[in-house]
């Protein structure tokens, strides 16, 4: 399991030139499963997502989290995170969980932020969506689940 996280200023998702879903400040994720991700990946992303400091204190320091800040989360599947580009110059999507599981894992995950009483906001899973963001920083992590 992965999740690309982006500090933003604002992010959102329009799907057919419709706008879905938006967000201010706070955190854009990019989250893909993999075959042989369980719950438990979801609730250690979930908890590191949330405790991460990346976001400046009165100093200047990223010594506070999006809980801290109140920020907000647009969560958006990416089953692409799961591509493996060593070879050739193709991306392989073997190790991509088949969707159904996918999509059950994602609203699991959804689920699990929107615990933090934090405003969640998704994407549409398997939907064609243009993500726009404006990256706060740039601030930009790659996490992983321990087994990966």
């Amino acid at each position: 399991m992965k999740a690309v996280i982006q500090r933003v200023k604002s992010a959102s998702v329009t799907i057919d030139n419709e706008l879905y879903s938006s967000i201010g400040q706070g955190l854009l994720v990019l989250y893909g499963v993999e075959k042989g991700d369980v719950e438990e990946n979801s609730r250690y992303l979930c908890d590191k997502i949330l405790k991460l400091r990346i976001f400046e204190d009165e100093n200047g320091k990223m010594n506070l989290s999006v809980k801290d800040v109140q920020g907000e989360i647009l969560v958006v599947s990416q089953f692409t995170l799961a591509g493996d580009t060593r070879k050739g110059t193709r991306p392989s999507f073997d190790t991509a969980m088949p969707p159904k599981e996918a999509n059950e894992m994602y609203e699991n995950f959804v689920s699990m932020m929107k615990e933090s009483g934090l405003t969640v906001k998704t994407g549409v899973f398997g939907a064609m969506m243009d993500v726009a963001l404006v990256n706060d920083g740039p601030v930009t992590f790659i996490l992983n689940s321990p087994n990966k």
